[in-house]
């Protein structure tokens, strides 16, 4: 029982120290939930990635498109979903 603080300047550092030990814990599980962040983070790494593989006018147009698609989400995903749609159709009717 040696770790049991001995008298009340002992007892409060060791507060002081566990505070700032779950602080410190609280935080790193708050970035490791923060999924929508870490998915932002991560897709960012691999634009980057992709673009250093291109000549400058080209990257500057990627790096473009992936911000209007960040900003209209929800019209290119249907734009996207449409365009499935209609290359199944395609594909369906070739077969026939």
């Amino acid at each position: 029982m040696s770790d049991f603080p001995k008298n009340a300047e002992e007892a409060k550092l060791d507060r002081e120290v566990t505070r700032q030990e779950l602080t410190e814990t609280l935080e790193a599980l708050g970035t490791k939930l923060d999924v929508k962040t870490r998915v932002k983070e991560s897709v960012d790494e691999k634009l980057d990635e992709a673009t250093a593989k291109l000549p400058e006018p080209a990257a500057s147009k990627v790096r473009a498109g992936a911000e209007v698609v960040r900003r209209n989400k929800i019209p290119v995903l249907a734009g996207f979903a449409g365009l499935l749609i209609v290359i199944k159709i395609i594909v369906s009717r070739s077969r026939s």
